[in-house]
């Protein structure tokens, strides 16, 4: 962990450090020794599992509401903005991270959701190479736009996908607001996952 950390903080890029635990594994002391590097642990999540079938059910949009694939910089930035409001997380670091990440994973997708003329809702859809599962992460839903089945509309669509690319089984980290969406298609609940989160921004500040 030490070693992992030095790296970060020498990168002036790095502003947040997420670490997760996963409930399933045996690591003693864990815990103790994220809060003693400065980490602070957010709500814990639920490990979720089922069928992409499941979830690529036809939902109504709100008229207005359009859903499609993200790809390009301006949409990127646009699509991390969305998150970043959300989750209350720095944008251009996003940003660059998903960009890179497109760049080298041509199975990465980004899904978002448009109203008003701009993006409402947004995921993203991350198939694991030589395995039949496909990764549901990142659902974020402005909150004037939540209650509304956008989010279950987009979760559906990355379902559909899925499918397409020939992923049948998916996974997701689930806060208690999308952990329901999940459960009433079926989807288990296989363990727990504890995010940690170190906040950078201050070192850079400290050694600007």
């Amino acid at each position: 962990m030490t070693d992992a950390l030095a790296h970060c903080r020498a990168d002036p890029q790095v502003s947040h450090v997420d670490w997760k635990t996963r409930g399933h594994d045996r690591a003693p002391g864990l815990h103790e020794a994220l809060l003693a590097h400065g980490f602070e642990p957010d709500e814990p999540e639920s490990i979720m599992i089922g069928t992409a079938a499941s979830l690529a059910v036809d939902v109504p949009l709100l008229a207005g509401v359009t859903l499609r694939t993200v790809r390009e910089e301006a949409d990127v930035l646009a699509f991390s903005a969305l998150q970043g409001e959300v989750f209350d997380i720095p944008v251009e670091p996003m940003a660059r991270a998903l960009s890179a990440r497109l760049a080298v994973d041509p199975l990465m997708e980004l899904w978002a959701a448009e109203a008003d003329g701009r993006m409402v809702c947004g995921g993203r859809l991350e198939p694991v190479a030589g395995t039949d599962f496909a990764g549901l992460w990142g659902g974020a839903t402005l909150a004037a736009w939540r209650g509304r089945g956008i989010y279950r509309a987009l979760t559906a669509e990355r379902a559909r996908s899925a499918l397409r690319s020939g992923f049948t089984l998916m996974n997701s980290d689930s806060s208690d607001d999308s952990r329901p969406i999940l459960e009433r298609s079926g989807f288990l609940q296989v363990s727990t996952t504890t995010p940690y989160r170190l906040d950078l921004r201050g070192r850079a500040d400290a050694s600007a």
